[in-house]
């Protein structure tokens, strides 16, 4: 007779990857990251309230990984997500756009609500997880 005990105990779910990036803003990232004036571990991306719509997207050089931070490793580069936004950031996309005009980062992201008519901010809701 077998007495082994099986555990009822449910394997927990895969975490989903908060961000991804596209080819343009790994290779983007890749650039700044040559050219920083130190040694950077890769992008902090974030979220802070402010601007017409409420919310703006962050991102400044990372020089260290914090106990904190959501690492995601996306086509050979580091972005460090501020564990505030996590909620907020799952499941978008980065981007990097350049044209005569301009130069910046996108955020193709699911719970983008709106966003003001200038471009420099948004409206966030939580991911629904």
């Amino acid at each position: 007779m077998d007495t082994t005990v099986q555990s009822s105990k449910p394997k927990p779910r895969p975490r989903p990857q908060v961000m991804k990036l596209t080819e343009a803003a790994a290779q983007r990232i890749t650039e700044l990251t040559k050219r920083a004036d130190s040694e950077i571990v890769g992008l902090r991306v974030g979220i802070k309230n402010g601007g017409c719509a409420g919310q703006s997207y962050t991102v400044e050089y990372a020089h260290e990984v914090r106990p904190t931070d959501e690492v995601v490793e996306d086509r050979g580069v580091k972005i460090l997500v501020d564990p505030k936004a996590v909620l907020f950031l799952l499941g978008t996309e980065m981007d990097y756009k350049a044209d005569k005009m301009q130069a910046q980062f996108i955020f193709n992201n699911p719970n983008q609500v709106s966003a003001c008519g200038c471009g420099e901010s948004v409206q966030l809701t939580a991911a629904k997880v």
